[in-house]
């Protein structure tokens, strides 16, 4: 135990030591620069004298302490200024430097900045070490050198970037825990949702369009009985600070996606469960059931914005509401245990609980329909149909004045496991769909099964159906894919938190893996999923070669596997530790593959064969946390990273995977990506009321003048790169209805992928701004094909 235990306690003191020697020189070095000019004040008074005429600001030493939050802080130390022009320099020579032997040597002038921009030299004739910046997280303290080619940090100006993003393309579809959330509109259009957005996929030209104006996850659609105008409800959801937000209903028209009228503000509780349009009347009304514990049931003068009716409806669990198409005052509502017929008169609603009587009582009624014939269908949890019809009413029963209720006449067997859907096709005949068996049947009006077909597995259970033409449907799946196919040709096509996505080096492909033990890769440029396998474990990571033959996956468990791109197969299996991997980085070469575990280890090993045989390296030892970030440089040769205690430390690869105690010397390398949320050239993407885990990644563009991040508040941020400036500006962009995950700019720089967590989304911006390849961009979105054929997923998911 102890031979094992006691290189890392080892390697933990020696980081520590490091940390207290890194606070010490630049104590020392601090102190030598302060007694250097003092001694050197007399030889540069005149020089002073002459810069203040020329209204130059003078100072020997500036020192800032700028508190932006509690969590996070920053404290600038800014040493030794030299004010030295050009000519001083040329008639009088150069100050004497006198580095002690503690000091570490001043950093050298470059000629200009590798990248432009706010990193350049701010006055020409200046020179200015302004050597370390701390940033506080938690009461830890960061130091980040500044680079050489700085000579003001202070006057360093921060701007919004040049770019900005529209969101281009939605990956996936909400079916997991959503029902009655996809309908096919006259225009040709699919309708459904997925995290805050509302999709409209036209289904032969292969477009989408987006209703953005949620603030929050979308739960629920109704559509307009013109086929034009739509509701949409969404969650409560919480702000930044976890207090509870408003849900509401907004109804929009889905030509112009232009907001109608916002409904029940400050009236629903936690969110809008189920809604829908009055049939009878040209929609005049609008029923909602919100997610509180009574499920309160209202019914709104939509257009008004009135609130007619209001009444607890159950404190079981609602699925689903709807008017009688042939009567406004009848109201039908399902959930656990239940199917409740309501009925509205004056303004008040009254409820008639469905009875079931020798029939064996489900323990869910998941779906209805109204058949052309007046009765009602209800599909439930044991696998049948109910016909429910009006029979006359029982006086001896009920008494004198009593109505007409409903009453099952029929059981029909459907499927094996539940019923979750069902649908009225023109003619009369019902489609329904399946839960365990999967399958979509079609029955006669009077319930005689017709023809059926099979969901393939790896899809899930049927959700929800659209029927297109009477042949052809789009089928809404449990594993939140849309499949369209017919039932001669059949269907073929994320359904948990996605961390894992990497983009190919030279291809509009990206891959994304997650808890759902899925990999999946995309075509960017078809809007289509290219190909899927499932692992035996969570993957949590992942990075193509740069070569882009291959791509490894870190899974959950220390295991990491590497696909080829073609083929499909592993053609490498490896396990590192027995926890999970966080990072996976190819060296820019290629010859190195660098894997980030949560044992605190970065493994290192060597590529050879095109990727495709690995042989151990190193082990780079030193973190005290879990690492969670990685970078090559530009020549291979070095990583940073970033670990779960807000640590940043610099490893020479090339001399075995050392820990370089001086990071001072890192200040002026180059990265080849940068993905490390902490380092000099981010800082500023640190927003105001962080605690240090709000931001979950970041990715530089390969232009190096952007740089995105995903944080945990559902936005994706878009700074200028380099950002080293607290309060920096960025713009912000809503669309995931769960933390951001991570963000990947496509090898061009055309467009950004950004993953929800929660949400299963995967949203893909377009790129509009400065030097991003315009006309790549535009290729993109006319060359859009979502499925080559009918056999095919229709959003890729």
């Amino acid at each position: 135990f102890i031979s094992t235990e006691f290189p890392d306690r080892l390697s933990l003191m020696e980081v520590r030591l490091h940390a207290q020697e890194d606070e010490i020189t630049l104590l020392k070095s601090s102190l030598a620069d302060a007694l250097r000019k003092l001694r050197l004040h007399d030889q540069q008074i005149p020089l002073l004298k002459q810069q203040l005429i020329a209204g130059k600001r003078n100072s020997l030493f500036q020192c800032a302490n700028i508190k932006i939050f509690p969590q996070v802080y920053w404290y600038f130390k800014c040493i030794a200024t030299d004010f030295i022009s050009k000519g001083s320099e040329n008639s009088q020579g150069s100050c004497p430097q006198t580095p002690t032997s503690s000091s570490p040597a001043p950093p050298k002038e470059p000629t200009s900045s590798p990248h432009g921009g706010p990193l350049s030299p701010i006055r020409e004739g200046e020179k200015m070490l302004c050597q370390s910046i701390k940033m506080f997280i938690r009461g830890r303290p960061i130091t980040m050198y500044i680079p050489s080619n700085i000579l003001n940090y202070e006057e360093l100006r921060m701007d919004l970037p040049s770019q900005k993003l529209d969101l281009d393309w939605v990956y996936g579809y909400r079916g997991r825990d959503c029902r009655a959330n996809l309908y096919l509109l006259p225009s040709g259009e699919a309708v459904y949702f997925i995290a805050c957005v509302v999709v409209l996929y036209h289904i032969s030209n292969q477009t989408q369009r987006h209703y953005q104006k949620h603030t929050d996850c979308v739960r629920c659609l109704a559509i307009h009985p013109d086929k034009v105008r739509v509701a949409s409800g969404q969650t409560a959801g919480v702000d930044k600070d976890g207090k509870p937000l408003q849900p509401f209903v907004h109804i929009w028209d889905s030509k112009t996606l232009v907001t109608l009228q916002q409904i029940g503000l400050g009236t629903f509780e936690r969110g809008v469960g189920a809604l829908a349009f009055s049939s009878s009347d040209a929609g005049t009304f609008l029923c909602v059931i919100d997610d509180s514990n009574e499920h309160m049931l209202s019914v709104w003068d939509w257009n008004k914005n009135i609130k007619h009716v209001e009444v607890k409806s159950t404190n079981e669990a609602v699925l689903g509401v709807d008017f009688s198409p042939t009567d406004t005052n009848n109201i039908i509502s399902c959930g656990k245990s239940h199917v409740y017929f309501w009925t509205l008169s004056a303004c008040t609603l009254t409820k008639k609980q469905g009875i079931f009587g020798k029939y064996k009582k489900p323990k869910f009624v998941l779906c209805f329909v109204f058949s052309l014939t007046g009765d009602v269908l209800t599909g439930d949890s044991e696998g049948n149909i109910l016909t429910w019809g009006k029979s006359a009413a029982d006086t001896k029963t009920l008494g004198k004045g009593a109505k007409e209720t409903f009453q099952i006449m029929k059981q029909t067997r459907a499927h094996e496991g539940s019923v979750f859907t069902m649908c009225i096709l023109q003619g009369g005949a019902i489609l329904s769909g399946g839960g365990k068996d999967r399958k979509v049947i079609r029955w006669s009006a009077d319930l005689a099964p017709e023809r059926e077909c099979e969901i393939p597995e790896k899809f899930g259970a049927v959700r929800t159906i659209a029927d297109v033409d009477g042949e052809e449907l789009l089928v809404g799946t449990t594993r939140n894919a849309i499949l369209r196919g017919t039932f001669s040709d059949g269907f073929v096509g994320h359904v948990d938190e996605m961390w894992g996505l990497a983009t190919h080096p030279t291809q509009n492909i990206f891959l994304t893996c997650g808890n759902d033990r899925q990999v999946c890769v995309w075509n960017a440029e078809d809007h289509k999923l290219d190909w899927c396998t499932t692992l035996e474990e969570s993957g949590l990571c992942a990075d193509f070669s740069p070569n882009g033959g291959v791509v490894s996956v870190g899974l959950s468990t220390g295991r990491w596997v590497v696909l080829d791109l073609q083929t499909k197969e592993v053609v490498s299996d490896l396990t590192d530790g027995n926890e999970q991997l966080s990072v996976m980085r190819y060296s820019p070469d290629g010859s190195f593959l660098a894997v980030g575990s949560h044992d605190n280890f970065i493994y290192i090993y060597n590529v050879t064969e095109g990727g495709r045989r690995y042989t151990r390296f190193g082990k780079c030892t030193g973190h005290s946390s879990f690492i969670t970030h990685l970078d090559w440089s530009k020549d291979g040769k070095y990583i940073m990273s970033n670990s779960g205690d807000y640590e940043i430390l610099y490893w020479d690869v090339a001399s075995g995977c050392k820990l370089l105690r001086n990071r001072f010397e890192s200040k002026d390398r180059e990265w080849a990506s940068y993905t490390c949320v902490l380092g000099f050239h981010v800082m500023g993407v640190w927003l105001e009321g962080s605690d240090g885990t709000d931001i979950n990644a970041l990715c530089r563009s390969h232009s190096e003048s952007m740089v995105a991040v995903a944080d945990d508040f559902c936005k994706v941020h878009l700074f200028q790169y380099p950002c080293p400036k607290p309060k920096a500006p960025s713009y912000k962009y809503e669309g995931h209805g769960s933390h951001v995950t991570n963000v990947r700019f496509t090898h061009n720089d055309s467009h950004l992928l950004s993953m929800g967590g929660k949400d299963t989304c995967i949203l893909q911006w377009r790129v509009k701004g400065a030097g991003t390849g315009d006309h790549s961009k535009e290729h993109l979105a006319s060359s859009s094909s979502v499925c080559s054929s009918s056999s095919s997923p229709v959003n890729g998911t």
